[in-house]
């Protein structure tokens, strides 16, 4: 059934979109990931214009976080203060990204401008995950495990003046440090369409030192409002949140996260993790690919 997208002004395949979303959703619910980092990629290779695929796509990550937020609330997994200032920043992020946007609208590199970043952050979250991986899988197999590492935030982050306690987190820091976290999140949710999680995770743990029982919740917090600002920015000032597409992807998403997380129970953690950095170094390959691959032919005309 086809269905026309009026921002992206183009007819798609409505089971397609949905069963994109249902797949993204699956890897959500099976890796603890967003998914948002695979859903803009994967759009762009369908043939839906970047900025409508980056604009898009928040929208959908926006609904997704509801229910893992709620979860994680119940369990006391949510740092309710860090997550208020990580917010504050990711919201004015937001907004400077939506100007960010806009100029590169104009100058028209926004979409080569998308794909570099894609392949800069994917190609080296990527690679770091796929060392993790395979450290943890040596380690599965009897091989010597390395000395937990103490905690702690990072001295850039110390150095900074006027200090808070989060108490949920256990951290006695500037407010200054998550608050520029939440900018750089907010940037990119706007530019990429991504909720942020695969950045702002492993940032809270190695940059401000935040305890792993709640990195996961505050971070969907953070996330749940950075990309409702977002797709509202988007919708006032680039016009290229297309609804229909939203609805589509939301629609297939929330059926496969269900899924994914009860295959998530049948494989081991170590593989799961090692699954997921293969996948996502996969689509920085292919983005990088499409930077650089020229066609044999620029312009071709059909005649019917």
């Amino acid at each position: 059934m086809d269905l026309y997208l009026p921002v992206a002004n183009l007819s798609v395949n409505a089971l397609v979109i949905i069963l994109l979303g249902g797949g993204v959703g699956f890897l959500s619910g099976m890796f603890g990931v967003g998914g948002g980092f695979l859903t803009t990629p994967l759009l762009i290779f369908y043939g839906i214009p970047p900025t409508v695929a980056a604009a898009s796509a928040a929208s959908q990550v926006t609904g997704a976080s509801v229910s893992g937020v709620f979860a994680h609330f119940r369990r006391g997994g949510v740092d309710v203060r860090m997550g208020g200032v990580l917010t504050v920043g990711g919201v004015v992020g937001s907004i400077a990204g939506a100007g960010i946007f806009r100029l590169l609208q104009a100058s028209g590199q926004i979409d080569t401008v998308i794909a570099i970043i894609y392949v800069l952050l994917l190609g080296s979250i990527g690679g770091l995950m796929l060392k993790e991986a395979i450290g943890s899988i040596r380690v599965l197999r009897g091989a010597k495990a390395p000395p937990a590492a103490r905690r702690r935030h990072h001295p850039l982050v110390a150095a900074l003046p006027l200090r808070w306690r989060f108490y949920a987190s256990g951290l006695y820091i500037s407010p200054f440090a998550p608050l520029l976290l939440g900018f750089g999140v907010g940037i990119l949710t706007v530019l990429l369409g991504v909720g942020g999680g695969f950045v702002l995770v492993p940032a809270m743990l190695y940059l401000l030192g935040m305890g792993t029982r709640v990195v996961v919740g505050t971070s969907l917090f953070q996330i749940l409002f950075v990309t409702a600002s977002a797709t509202l920015v988007h919708a006032m000032t680039t016009k290229a949140v297309d609804i229909v597409l939203a609805v589509l992807l939301l629609i297939g998403s929330v059926t496969g996260a269900q899924i994914g997380a009860r295959f998530a129970q049948v494989l081991k953690p170590e593989y799961l993790r090692l699954i997921l950095a293969l996948m996502v170094l996969a689509v920085a390959g292919r983005m990088a690919l499409g930077l650089g691959w020229r066609p044999d032919e620029i312009y071709t005309i059909e005649l019917s």
